[in-house]
């Protein structure tokens, strides 16, 4: 079942969803695949520490996040992955790894690749490691305002 804090979030907003459910996966590659969804539609969550601070990194399954051109774009050589041993508390109606792109219900910013942001939806972890939420992507940013950046590689 979905993260109870997100299907509630987009519930009370009416958000259109779609639940898709698969056996248990642990790789945003191998999640797309069961799920029937593009790597590059769907999105991998990767939480990050900028100057300190925990910040979530969405970008394409079939992408590779660049440290050091997240770390140009922000303007700052404070950027670096964080542990799961360091995040894995802040989720804590999530299975260790399976977060949702949604930094606004963890008090987090979140940025978002550029890639996606052009996508007409986008699939992601529902918070457990059989669970997928697809939505429109219109509607994650109206939910998320997550700020865009083209800091993937190819």
């Amino acid at each position: 079942m979905p993260a109870s804090k997100l299907k509630q979030f987009l519930d009370d907003r009416g958000v259109k969803y779609v639940t898709l459910q698969h056996s248990p996966a642990y790789t945003a590659q191998e999640i797309a695949g069961l799920s029937h969804v593009s790597g590059r539609d769907f999105a991998k969550t990767v939480v990050v520490k900028v100057g300190g601070e925990f910040s979530m990194v969405v970008l394409p399954a079939s992408r590779k996040l660049v440290l050091a051109d997240l770390r140009e774009m922000l303007e700052t050589d404070h950027v670096k992955l964080a542990t799961e041993e360091e995040f894995k508390g802040l989720f804590p109606d999530c299975e260790a790894g399976a977060m949702p792109p949604f930094g606004n219900l963890y008090g987090m910013p979140v940025y978002v690749s550029a890639v996606l942001a052009d996508e007409p939806e986008i699939a992601f972890n529902a918070g457990t490691h059989t669970d997928v939420i697809k939505m429109a992507y219109e509607d994650f940013a109206t939910l998320v305002c997550p700020r865009v950046l083209d800091f993937v590689t190819t």
